[in-house]
């Protein structure tokens, strides 16, 4: 695997210096010095070293760490001498490697930096030499001559400008006209430009190209591409510039369509489809991995946890196993959903449907009435889901069943337990973004903590923890996850469960996946996995499939190696994933405040800076910047007011003014 290697390549007639994220076969996802993420053809590499960084390192150090090879391999080069070079071999009819011409110029103890000069230095002066499958060809004299006389590229560039700028102009200016030769070239530079600005690979060609249009400001390569229809008035950037696939193969659609025709096997599934199951969601949910079920039998509570079976269907090395890890996860957006699998899986076939027969990981446990577990065991089952459930028809219906009585009697008891244990509950309202039928923008906050969905959260950790137990207890590799103690434990004061929540989140320690079991501090749990998400989280069907595995009395797939392997190619993934939907959800918030300028918001101080205040605004839970006023003093977890001057999600900026 390619892996933290440091590879180079062309692109735009510019040598890029990159370190490699993913190795996924067919494409290598790489991260540029300039903190940019781009998707490369392993044919189109020039340069792969042998060396290798630890890409699971925070993303400061390992940009650094890329920066100073950079810096190193651009400084080598900048002390060849390239007609020298080209003097000493200019008559020999034979082509060149890199290897050859470094050892001629640094001599025989040339390295990969030394490598990568002179093919930096050759490239960049094509006069004297001709480059083609990483090989050089000194030109002759004659071409060397011709070369210096041609002007034709700098004609024809200047003729590009003057009619993509007149096109730009005109489409502008609102005027419907006809599109030049070069529209597909023009677009790409509208496209970069918009999404790196001053960073994009033709910054200086771009900015000239607008320039001809008469527009000075770069951002209006943005409403440009909107005019012309190649954008929407809300593109989500960030993952346009992840790089992160939002769409699947024509082949990856094939393979998900003849796997959802071919279905499941029956055979050596306990057959649980009389259990009373049901799913308990949100109201716009359609692909349903988990589902609940209670009995009550001589005084026992007869809790069911049923995870779909994604193993069953989709294997280990197949196109769709290979789409899901490549996404990693399912990217829930407001208004846009990413997902990990094709819909006619996610949602059909493996989702968890109502009235369906449908091939499930069932965890049966068995508690008396005081909550205590007696008994568990995992089964490869057959279940049908007889109800749909919603959140909100569980909490309206709580008083009236008694079997959601006994659910969240339950869930209380088991939350209760990991309190006990250490565990935080750190958790904060949802915010939920949506447009009504004539498109107002609407944002509102969906507490967390409601009994339904905390029945639902609590046999999720009940049925990882067990997981964990279960594959530990069994010597099956499984990643576990595990979070060390917070640097400090808070106490809830006077100030306030929301400045309580944001300060205690400040002390925890980062979460751990490891083959090496370790307690889960925040949860309150000794052992923990996560196999509850398998339509979702790729990881989630990574330990799924090692279950499943065991329970069929077969290897293990994966070992600790490649557990280790899968989690190194997936993890960065998951971050990014992870900043993209934070900043969309940031985007829509200052969205809706810059459309209601001037408007009085409720906020709380979190910390006080040298120039500014730092407040969470606590109608959308989003952390921002108040500067100081003369004569105005907050303190750490004073409520005040704010009004919103101006706020502008493409540039991600907001001015806040105290109201007094």
């Amino acid at each position: 695997m390619a892996v933290g290697s440091i590879v180079e390549y062309i692109d735009q007639g510019r040598f890029i210096c990159t370190v490699c994220l993913q190795d996924k076969g067919n494409r290598l996802h790489l991260l540029t010095p300039a903190n940019r993420e781009v998707n490369l053809s392993p044919k189109r590499t020039l340069l792969v070293s042998s060396a290798q960084i630890d890409v699971a390192q925070p993303r400061d150090l390992l940009l650094q760490k890329l920066q100073q090879i950079e810096m190193q391999r651009i400084k080598l080069k900048e002390a060849i001498d390239v007609k020298e070079t080209w003097e000493l071999i200019r008559d020999e009819e034979e082509v060149f490697d890199h290897r050859y011409l470094a050892q001629l110029a640094f001599g025989e103890d040339a390295t990969e930096d030394h490598f990568s000069a002179v093919m930096r230095a050759l490239f960049e002066n094509n006069l004297y030499f001709k480059m083609k499958n990483g090989l050089f060809l000194p030109n002759s004299e004659e071409r060397v001559q011709q070369i210096i006389l041609q002007e034709e590229e700098a004609a024809e560039r200047a003729e590009r400008l003057e009619q993509g700028g007149k096109w730009l102009k005109e489409v502008y200016g609102g005027k419907d006209c006809q599109a030049p030769d070069c529209e597909e070239d023009i677009i790409h530079l509208l496209v970069q430009l918009a999404l790196y600005g001053a960073d994009a690979d033709e910054f200086k060609y771009a900015r000239e190209l607008l320039s001809h249009a008469g527009i000075k400001d770069i951002r209006r390569a943005r409403d440009l591409l909107i005019r012309l229809g190649e954008w929407e008035e809300d593109e989500p950037l960030d993952l346009l510039r992840s790089g992160v696939e939002t769409a699947f193969t024509a082949r990856q659609l094939e393979a998900s369509k003849q796997l959802a025709v071919s279905g499941f096997s029956e055979n050596r599934r306990e057959d649980l489809r009389s259990l009373p199951v049901v799913t308990i969601d949100g109201p716009k949910t359609r692909d349903f991995d988990d589902a609940i079920s209670l009995e009550m039998v001589d005084g026992e509570m007869r809790i069911g946890v049923h995870i779909a079976d994604v193993a069953a269907v989709v294997e280990e090395g197949n196109p769709i196993d290979a789409a899901a890890k490549e996404r990693a996860s399912s990217l829930y957006l407001p208004g846009r959903q990413i997902p990990m699998i094709p819909k006619d899986l996610s949602q059909d076939l493996l989702s968890l449907k109502e009235a369906c027969d449908r091939p499930a990981i069932s965890l049966l446990a068995r508690f008396n009435q005081d909550g205590l577990l007696l008994r568990y065991r995992f089964t490869t089952s057959i279940i049908r889901v007889q109800r749909r459930l919603t959140y909100q028809e569980v909490n309206e219906n709580l008083l009236k069943q008694s079997r959601f009585q006994n659910l969240h009697r339950l869930a209380e008891i088991l939350r209760q337990e990991r309190m006990d244990r250490g565990a935080m509950n750190l958790s904060l309202p949802e915010l939920e973004v949506d447009r009504d039928a004539d498109g107002t923008l609407k944002l509102e906050l969906v507490p967390q903590d409601s009994p339904s969905r905390m029945i639902i959260a609590e046999f999720m950790i009940l049925y990882n923890q067990l997981a964990a137990r279960f594959c530990l207890q069994n010597n099956i590799p499984v990643l576990f996850r595990g979070q060390t103690q917070p640097t400090e434990k808070l106490p809830l004061d006077e100030k306030g469960y929301i400045y309580y929540v944001f300060q205690q989140r400040r002390k925890l320690s980062p979460l751990q996946i490891s083959t090496h079991p370790k307690p889960h501090s925040g949860l309150g749990v000794e052992l923990y996995t996560q196999a509850t998400s398998p339509i979702r989280r790729y990881l989630d069907l990574v330990v799924q499939r090692q279950l499943t595995s065991f329970l069929a009395e077969d290897i293990p797939l994966y070992s600790e190696e490649s557990l280790e392997e899968v989690r190194m190619s997936v993890e960065p993934l998951i971050k990014t994933l992870g900043r993209i939907q934070r900043n969309r959800l940031r985007y829509w918030i200052l969205k809706y405040l810059g459309i209601n300028r001037g408007r009085t918001l409720k906020a709380l101080v979190l910390d006080e800076l040298k120039n500014k205040y730092r407040i969470v605004l606590t109608d959308f839970l989003m952390v921002t910047d108040l500067k100081r006023q003369d004569g105005i003093i907050f303190s750490r977890g004073q409520e005040i007011e704010v009004k919103v001057k101006a706020a502008d999600p493409w540039d991600d900026t907001i001015t806040l003014e105290y109201v007094s």
